[in-house]
């Protein structure tokens, strides 16, 4: 499996934000990536909405 195509800064944010390595996020099958992405979209829409 090839790494991510996505940029050193995405990728640095990415991992920042889902609290994973760096290393484990670039070799990170792309549907599971997505599906984390998607929880945390759905966790930040919670906080907002709940200000």
């Amino acid at each position: 499996m090839r790494p991510l195509q996505i940029s050193p800064e995405t990728a640095v944010k990415l991992a920042a934000k889902l609290n994973v390595p760096l290393e484990q996020l670039m070799h990170m099958p792309q549907h599971i990536l997505m599906q984390k992405m998607l929880e945390l979209a759905k966790q930040e829409e919670e906080e907002k909405n709940q200000e």
